[in-house]
């Protein structure tokens, strides 16, 4: 699932980006709305299966999230869902909680 499949895009022919498109060769630059992500509530994680895994040297997000969901690239659901954006916001020995299910995770989130 790519996780832009959900995200509005639009084609910007603004000549703010003639330079670019020029250098490039391109009619337009392709752009995608931001989405706007929350972190969910207490209320909202109850309804959320998950498990709890404490960090150890040498954890990634991106390889919890290919043990739990098969796809690295969903590395940003377990940072967003802990509410911390990058792994040097974590020190060894923190328990984070990891969304078993990927649906009930974006659902929390508001994606």
């Amino acid at each position: 699932m790519n996780r832009y499949m959900y995200t509005l895009q639009f084609d910007n022919s603004d000549s703010y980006y003639s330079y670019l498109r020029r250098t490039r060769n391109l009619l337009n630059v392709r752009h995608y709305e931001t989405p706007v992500l929350k972190n969910p509530s207490v209320g909202e994680r109850m309804y959320v299966t998950s498990d709890t895994h404490i960090w150890k040297y040498g954890d990634r997000f991106y390889n919890l999230a290919h043990k739990y969901y098969g796809d690295p690239t969903y590395w940003w659901v377990i940072a967003w869902y802990n509410a911390l954006p990058t792994e040097a916001d974590i020190r060894i020995g923190d328990v984070i909680q990891i969304p078993i299910s990927l649906e009930e995770a974006r659902s929390a989130l508001g994606v």
